[in-house]
């Protein structure tokens, strides 16, 4: 049974922040901080303590710290498909934001988790490497690309993935071929397995800036002008299911533009539900379960959530 200290924390003097600051600098260990300032959809409660490590012996040295005490731990990354409940999350949270890096090599690209997955698309564009054009629209993080196999365009991260580095729950680092990941559509094992992805391995060609430049303008035109980017969100909500469109079967139930509370499904694209005047997670919630039951009585169809929802109800 994992320790829950909520209410526990109300000084900085508490044993399992001390441990942290230890493990990290200060300014990474922040108390009460409110999740809605770390997700896409601007939803979530507080978390007892958020910690941002900047190297993987932190971060191994964070998962053992929270085994040994038996504290609650949660990864966050960078929330961009991710809805945090309005009683946000108990224990240790782990953001990996300062785990940013790239590097690149011949055709191979290093990036650590936490850069976005959208930089790593114009790094290899700047060194004339084809095959990440897909991801120029994807808002997520290297690891929250790996962790769901994200994908667009016809492109799938799995398609250019040659080996991540991870830490598994008891704290140890492994190097993993894409293999071993039983990459799917829109799914791996990493949750599975409870890993923390730390960086990424890309294998990409040679290509020309301009063929390359062009293909990612043209993805980003259609991103821009089809997804309602002007408002917060989680990105696509639902899987595409099969011999369907999740959009399209949304849109013919009469959904575009439900509103609860401050949570509509977007006039632009019926595939996504926007935050669209301060709306709270039980309402952004509630509007997801209304569509997966409309659709179904509609159509028999059971759209299967994208998104992850994780935290306590307030």
């Amino acid at each position: 049974m994992r320790n829950n200290f909520k209410g526990m924390i109300q000084m900085i003097n508490h044993p399992i922040y001390e441990k942290l600051i230890e493990i990290t600098n200060k300014q990474n260990v922040m108390v009460d901080e409110l999740l809605s300032n770390h997700t896409y959809t601007r939803l979530g409660g507080k978390a007892d303590i958020l910690v941002t490590p900047e190297t993987y012996e932190e971060v191994q040295a964070i998962v053992k710290l929270a085994n040994s005490e038996m504290v609650a731990f949660t990864l966050l990354g960078n929330g961009s498909n991710l809805i945090v409940k309005d009683g946000g999350i108990r224990g240790i949270v782990m953001n990996l934001k300062k785990l940013s890096s790239i590097q690149t090599t011949s055709n191979t690209i290093v990036a650590g988790s936490g850069a976005r997955i959208i930089d790593v698309s114009r790094e290899a564009l700047e060194r004339r490497l084809s095959g990440l054009e897909f991801a120029c629209g994807i808002p997520g993080s290297v690891g929250g690309a790996l962790f769901m196999n994200a994908g667009a365009y016809g492109g799938e991260i799995k398609d250019v993935l040659v080996s991540t580095k991870v830490v598994d729950p008891e704290g140890n680092l492994l190097t993993l071929p894409v293999g071993e990941l039983e990459m799917d559509y829109r799914t791996s094992n990493i949750p599975e397995k409870k890993y923390i992805v730390l960086e990424a391995t890309f294998a990409l060609q040679q290509g020309e800036y301009e063929q390359i430049k062009d293909v990612m303008d043209d993805l980003t035109f259609k991103r821009e002008s089809k997804q309602p980017l002007e408002y917060p969100s989680c990105g696509s909500v639902f899987k595409r299911p099969p011999g369907y469109f999740a959009g399209k079967l949304i849109q013919d139930s009469a959904l575009q533009g439900k509103q609860i509370g401050g949570a509509q499904v977007s006039l632009k694209h019926a595939g996504f539900i926007v935050n669209k005047d301060g709306a709270t997670a039980s309402e952004y919630i509630a509007l997801i379960h209304h569509v997966q039951e409309t659709v179904d009585e509609k159509f028999g169809v059971k759209l299967e959530r994208e998104v992850k929802i994780i935290g306590e109800d307030a």
